[in-house]
């Protein structure tokens, strides 16, 4: 913790909800409680497990978040409707200590369009969610939706109806990113008013559809809002939501701005944010703010120079302060097992024995064909071995042809469920040999690759490539990863794995098909 006393800003962390709506982001249950512990470590004060209305599984996953976190709240969101009051708070309710977050449109292009509901029909509904909600915990926030393109007197009436049947959290979404800095502050100092006298707080949860979501929050906190909500990476549907790790960031480097900073350990945010892209499939860009692997990287010489003579001239922050202590070279062939589990869990991974054995067999297996091992190595490692989901396609063996005078060609063998399946097809190059040649072995002919990356994750002739996929099958978006020494194997890891998730996914779908809701995304509820 950063050691912060008294008035502060408490960490929203939506990763898993807002974050997860993020197109082929979908998370296993597995992978979701592996965010919430490290959103744990990092110290955030409130986790937003799910949105238990949209299915069945989404309430016996929220629920077994509940059951894990144990020192900060967890929310679980709904609308203001009875059915997913219940739904929300049956899952939650046996949390250390549960939240409800429940909410309802109040911008006239909403209340025309969608909801086909007058504002006073509005208030009422806030009056009985609201209320229906406090009934069951002390702990309830409300959020307006579309709260920035609300008409700002209904907006107040919207909030003090939430205040008075004992809302805690008056929550203000810019829910298409559309508010700008100056806008948003007096919106949240209108709504901060509301509040004296009472013990309620103001939060912000901005969206980055106009590249203003970090600049929204920090005028919003200038403004007197004292919770904010995002996503680790700045993840999220469209452009994503706030990024966390700037926020908590910019309050910390500018204090004298700012003056309150949140209870986060910043030293925590780069493997949590590996974790993230890793688990979600979606890279963090090179120049990213504050964990991208440039943040802290110095090419001109100029800068160079004074960066060597006096780090603060071209630094502003010193990278142990995010995570960047990662050591050069860790490991090699002679390494053993508790050097490994040593090092593994100063990188933020916690691993069962079990874990720990399957990572240390994948690690031997790297340490034969490369000489060193690096920080980078590893987190591929677990990656690989830890974070993907279940098997129901498993990569047996793949063989493959290619070369400038030679047709590429390529031949598969695959477990599919408890059957052994093998096909073999040509390709206008070797990763699309593979690749249609596992589709054809798989019966998923239909599935097509939409996206396709390849980034080398340490230096040298012998390091490992990742490779990042995206697949579409009849809409259905899903990703995979992999990393090999050999990038064509790794491609053909990768595809096996996005397959995977979308066997995940549909079996989602099924589990849902016999509820009374069925399946709908969050965004196709309304979430803010």
């Amino acid at each position: 913790m950063s050691g912060v006393e008294g008035d502060y800003v408490r960490i929203f962390d939506t990763t898993c909800r807002d974050g997860e709506q993020s197109p082929g982001a979908t998370m296993t249950r597995a992978e979701k409680l592996r965010i919430v512990k490290a959103l744990e470590g990092l110290g955030v004060d409130v986790i937003e497990a799910g949105f238990p209305a949209a299915s069945p599984g989404e309430v016996s996953a929220v629920r077994e978040i509940s059951a894990t976190v144990e020192t900060c709240e967890v929310a679980a969101l709904c609308r203001t409707r009875e059915g997913d009051i219940d739904a929300a708070w049956s899952a939650v309710k046996d949390a250390v200590k549960p939240r409800l977050h429940v909410f309802i449109a109040t911008s006239d292009i909403h209340l025309e369009h969608k909801l086909k509901m007058t504002r006073d029909e509005v208030l009422a509904q806030i009056a009985q969610g609201v209320s229906a909600c406090r009934s069951l915990t002390s702990r309830v926030e409300f959020s307006a939706e579309d709260a920035t393109r609300s008409e700002a007197g209904f907006l107040r009436e919207a909030m003090a109806c939430a205040v008075e049947h004992g809302a805690t959290i008056l929550n203000v979404p810019d829910t298409v990113g559309y508010t700008t800095p100056v806008e948003y502050g007096k919106i949240i100092s209108s709504i901060v008013e509301l509040t004296e006298g009472t013990d309620a707080i103001v939060a912000c949860h901005c969206h980055n559809d106009l590249g203003l979501a970090v600049a929204n929050s920090l005028a919003a906190i200038l403004a007197g809002a004292r919770q904010v909500e995002g996503c680790i990476n700045g993840i999220g549907e469209r452009a994503g939501n706030a990024a966390l790790e700037e926020v908590i960031m910019a309050l910390r480097t500018r204090r004298d701005v700012f003056g309150i900073e949140t209870r986060a350990d910043s030293t925590k945010l780069l493997a949590l944010s590996k974790l993230v892209s890793r688990i979600t499939g979606i890279p963090v860009q090179p120049n990213k703010a504050i964990i991208g692997k440039n943040a802290f990287a110095h090419e001109a010489g100029i800068h160079q120079h004074g960066v060597l003579n006096e780090r603060t001239t071209y630094e502003i922050m010193a990278p142990e302060d995010v995570g960047f202590n990662e050591s050069s070279l860790v490991l090699g062939k002679h390494s053993g097992r508790h050097a490994l589990r040593d090092r593994l869990k100063e990188l933020g991974y916690a691993l069962s024995d079990e874990e720990l054995n399957r990572v240390f067999t994948s690690f031997k297996e790297l340490a034969d064909k490369k000489k060193d091992i690096y920080d980078p190595d590893l987190h591929a490692l677990v990656a690989n071995t830890v974070l993907n989901v279940e098997d129901y396609y498993e990569l047996l063996n793949i063989e493959f042809t290619s070369g400038n005078e030679v047709t590429p060609h390529a031949r598969a063998k695959l477990r599919a469920g408890s059957d052994v399946v093998e096909a073999e097809c040509d390709g206008d190059g070797p990763v699309n040999a593979v690749v249609e040649a596992i589709k054809v072995a798989s019966g998923l002919e239909s599935v097509s690759l939409k996206d396709y990356s390849i980034s080398a994750i340490t230096g040298g002739s012998d390091a490992q490539g990742r490779v990042n996929v995206r697949v579409d099958k009849g809409g259905e978006i899903a990703q995979g990863q992999s990393t090999h020494t050999d990038v064509v194997v790794a491609s053909a890891q990768a595809f096996v794995c996005a397959l995977n998730h979308l066997v995940y996914q549909e079996e989602l779908k099924r589990r849902a098909e016999g509820s009374k809701n069925g399946y709908k995304t969050p965004s196709e509820m309304g979430a803010p």
